[in-house]
């Protein structure tokens, strides 16, 4: 016998996405590093932890590009980096440069090298360059 079955359709999802007036109200009660990541995350289109785990490396201010390493699928790929941006995160770079070169008088300021670097290069995890471009507030230890 020939039953024909009508199978059920998978709705179409919309992603849900701000209007710029939305996104304007929500950076314009941002302050601070707060509202640089988020403004790096709208304008340059990174994602959350993309842009948690950016270093200062990353960053090329020459070219305004960003170079995301493993981002999503595990990809490598570069994004564009907004001038009105670069002032903002160039002045952020010296605060965190300062905070880094305090760390590393105090015995710290180390980040963890990704796949064994650490053991070809034993310099690198407390080179600038390595570090992250937002560090945390609080010191942490890993044990």
């Amino acid at each position: 016998m020939g039953i024909k079955v009508i199978r059920a359709r998978k709705p179409t999802r919309l992603p849900v996405v701000m209007t710029r007036d939305e996104a304007k109200a929500v950076l314009a009660n941002l302050t601070g590093d707060k509202w640089l990541m988020a403004s790096l995350m709208y304008g340059s289109g990174l994602r959350l932890m993309e842009c948690l785990e950016l270093c200062v490396q990353n960053i090329n201010f020459p070219r305004n590009e960003i170079h995301v390493l493993n981002a999503k699928v595990a990809k490598d790929r570069i994004t564009m980096l907004p001038e009105l941006l670069k002032k903002p995160l160039q002045d952020h770079l010296l605060k965190v440069r300062t905070v880094h070169e305090r760390d590393l008088a105090e015995g710290c300021g180390r980040v963890q090298m990704p796949d064994a670097l650490d053991r070809k290069y034993p310099n690198a995890p407390a080179d600038w360059r390595w570090q992250w471009l937002f560090p945390q507030e609080n010191r942490w230890k890993n044990t």
